[in-house]
This record gives C-alpha cells, structure tokens and sequence, in this order.
C-alpha cells in the first residue's frame, strides 16, 4: 500500500463534494503535469490512501482522508473543447492525460499546512518542500501517520 497526498481546490472540488457524491467517490481530473499524471498511471493502485489536501484557498491543508478507489483511465476532459482542461493534441485513441477515482473515508479535523510546517516528522513531506508545486506527491508511512494522528483519525481510517 502506498500513500499520495492530492491538492484539489475546494471551489472546485472540495472534500465536502466527495462526502456528498454518490459513495463518496469522485474522479480526480484535470491533472496536467506529466510526473502527476505518471504517478497516477504508474504507481497509484486502488486501495493506496489519500491526504485530500485544499489548495489555492485562505487556508489550505489536508481535509480529509480518502483512499484511491479506480485504476487509471482516460480524463474525459482533455476532450471537452469546453472544458478548461481542453487538450487539442490529445486523442481518444492516444490520451494524454488520466484520472483515478477517489472515495472520501474519514474527516477529521482540518490540518491547516502552516501547522504541518511546525511538525518535525514532517519535515521531509514532499508539500513542504521549497519550490514544491506538485498536484500529488508521494507520502511516507510515518508522514501518513503522523498526519492521521494529528487529525485524530484512527490508523486503519484507510
């Protein structure tokens, strides 16, 4: 089992959208950088565990825990020549671009980033990184429990 965390802006998709979509399960779209999309295709297997992070927000942080609930498929987006993720180059025969599915599994309490930022265990997460801009990174056993624990969700939540 493996553990990502994934930044989704809330006015977008929050946390609270995947609770109330049918079984809390949502598809993760519009990833368009290309080591994003290779862990999707790549290394991301169902059942691996999710840190649903909001980003671009007043606050962000982790909002919750989910568990990645689909193999990777096509981003029917990339498609839509009204989307905003509209890829011209990519085709239907050749996609470039690929969603998982994720469903929601426990809540918790909101961990904003600027108190991961203050945890020494965390200190080596791939969010909190200078530079770091990624969409989904990759998170160590220790970081996921960590966080678990600071959210005060039990271990076995994913």
């Amino acid at each position: 089992m493996r553990y990502w965390l994934m930044k989704s802006e809330p006015d977008e998709v929050s946390f609270a959208d995947v609770v109330n979509a049918p079984g809390k399960t949502v598809a993760w779209f519009g990833v368009r950088n290309y080591q994003a999309r290779n862990f999707m295709r790549d290394q991301m297997q169902v059942g691996d565990g999710v840190l649903f992070y909001h980003s671009s927000c007043a606050v962000p942080g982790v909002a919750g825990i989910a568990k990645v609930a689909s193999g990777a498929y096509a981003d029917a987006s990339q498609f839509d020549p009204g989307s905003h993720y509209f890829d011209p180059k990519a085709t239907r025969e050749q996609p470039r671009w690929i969603s998982v599915d994720v469903t929601a599994v426990a809540e918790g309490r909101y961990l904003p980033l600027t108190e991961m930022r203050g945890v020494p265990e965390l200190e080596d997460m791939v969010l909190l990184q200078k530079g770091s801009r990624l969409s989904i990174s990759p998170v160590t056993k220790g970081q996921w429990d960590k966080v678990l624990d600071l959210m005060g969700v039990p271990a076995l939540a994913a």
